[in-house]
């Protein structure tokens, strides 16, 4: 499961840039425009994604979660100020600080007791954490797809499928 967990790790990776190339296509006014949806607008969901990969990446190192979640929500009013490019640039140095953990934890099989505010206590692996980070992006790109659909603009494919192609 550690390498599945890694090689879905740099899917995520790859399926974030793809969606950046496609945002930095578009007029920032149209990604700033206020619509009814899960987001109030298409430039809030990368800075939720973000913040996400953030609060996970600090479970993972030992945070606890209601801990990680404090610090994410610290963080989150920061990160939707930045533009596309600032927060692409944020994303890549996340991504480095996961590759590096991924380094130094070479046992994504190892547990951790999750004690989720929401949800209760559960043991969880940290490759299952890995699934949940990637998961958790690929709905809301979804979100950012049909978002931009109902503006009259296409999106871009970011299925796994297409990674395999990369």
């Amino acid at each position: 499961m550690t390498q599945t967990a890694i090689e879905m790790y740099n899917y995520h990776v790859w399926a974030n840039k793809t969606m950046f190339n496609r945002l930095r296509e578009l007029p920032q006014d149209l990604l700033d425009r206020e619509i009814q949806s899960v987001f109030p607008s298409v430039s809030k969901v990368m800075p939720h994604i973000y913040v996400t990969d953030h609060c996970w990446l600090d479970i993972l190192m030992g945070k606890s979660m209601n801990e990680a979640m404090a610090h994410a929500n610290a963080l989150k009013a920061q990160i939707e100020l930045k533009n596309m490019d600032e927060l692409e640039t944020m994303f890549f140095e996340l991504t480095e600080r996961y590759k590096a953990f991924f380094n130094q934890e070479a046992d994504l099989e190892k547990t951790l007791i999750l004690n989720n505010p929401y949800a209760g206590i559960r043991e969880t692996r940290y490759s299952e954490i890995v699934l949940q980070i990637v998961n958790h992006a690929t709905y809301h790109r979804g979100n950012i797809t049909a978002m931009l659909r109902q503006m009259g603009q296409a999106s871009v494919m970011t299925e796994y499928a297409l990674f395999w192609y990369s």
